[in-house]
């Protein structure tokens, strides 16, 4: 910081002084954060249960065709095909969800304020690294201390019924929710909250929402780390400024439980990489068709931003 002490004026001087023109040096920029919107913390809780409602809706829509074709459906067996379907419409719904509420009152939405926008990468690999570590060395003390059952997700979703059914599931569980679950959860409900009361209880809300979300399809006991998890996800979205480093740290974790409840070995890292793949040809994808465009090109973006950081306090 500058000196506020004001000099006393040099005395005139016969000779003329030497101009000396330096270049203007860039201003040092801050580190790159999430995004801020003004997306209003009302909606955060609005959008989940929208997106429930939308997700359970669709199921039916899903399910009742299948049923008048004969196929047998009950309140506690839906066939494995099914539960992909449903599964994939649940996901998709949490997305729709996210971009209506981001735009209610005439609101214009671009993808940077969902966080996809680009990062540091070495910065975000460190960062990611730390997280998926620290998850996975809690997950196996607390399910040495708890002794947790084994999740039946990949049973229901029929990965052990055939091969089509297993791509299927990898698919779903390694590349298309991490998506769509970090779209909402970290994109949208942490950002939303985020104007209530600041960051921490915001990442602390949104933890705890996305360890609840997971009651269907993890055991009871396991919904504690996922919490963590969810946590960890808001800090990592917050310190990187993106979301592509959550839903790598996201289908990284998957990626790892998919193959352990597998009994993989060599498959694990070759899952890991081919979904990682996907998610960055599915960004390319949409980066090309003008879906995922560069912040600048929204205007006002920086009023927007330093508007709603001064509102709370970051």
């Amino acid at each position: 910081m500058e000196d506020s002490t004001i000099d006393p004026p040099l005395a005139p001087s016969r000779e003329t002084p030497a101009l000396s023109i330096e270049p203007a040096q860039p201003p040092a920029q801050e580190p790159l954060r999430a995004p801020v919107t003004d997306w209003p913390p009302w909606s955060a809780p609005a959008a989940l249960v929208c997106g429930l409602v939308l997700a359970a809706l669709g199921a039916l829509v899903v399910d009742i065709p299948a049923v008048l074709f004969g196929v047998s459906v009950t309140a506690s067996h839906v066939p494995a095909g099914l539960e992909i379907a449903d599964t994939a419409v649940q996901d998709a719904a949490f997305v729709a969800s996210a971009v209506f509420f981001a735009q209610v009152g005439g609101r214009t939405v671009r993808a940077w304020q969902f966080g996809l926008r680009p990062t540091p990468f070495w910065r975000a690999v460190r960062r990611v690294a730390l997280l998926v570590f620290v998850f996975l060395l809690l997950s196996l003390i607390w399910v040495a201390i708890f002794h947790s059952p084994k999740e039946k997700l990949l049973e229901e979703l029929g990965a052990g019924e055939s091969t089509v059914l297993l791509l299927l599931s990898a698919a779903l569980t390694c590349v298309v929710a991490p998506i769509c679950e970090e779209f909402l959860f970290r994109g949208y409900i942490f950002t939303a909250l985020r104007n209530w009361r600041g960051v921490w209880p915001a990442a602390v809300i949104s933890g705890l929402v996305f360890g609840a979300v997971h009651a269907g399809s993890a055991p009871a006991l396991d919904l504690v780390p996922l919490a963590g998890l969810g946590f960890g996800l808001c800090l990592l979205y917050l310190y990187t400024g993106s979301l592509y480093p959550c839903i790598a740290a996201h289908s990284l974790n998957n990626s790892i439980a998919f193959g352990s409840l597998e009994h993989w070995g060599w498959q694990i890292p070759v899952l890991t990489v081919t979904a990682l793949a996907v998610i960055w040809l599915i960004a390319r994808t949409l980066t090309r068709a003008g879906v995922i465009t560069p912040e600048s090109q929204l205007p006002h973006a920086d009023a927007m931003r330093s508007s709603a950081a001064a509102r709370i306090g970051r």
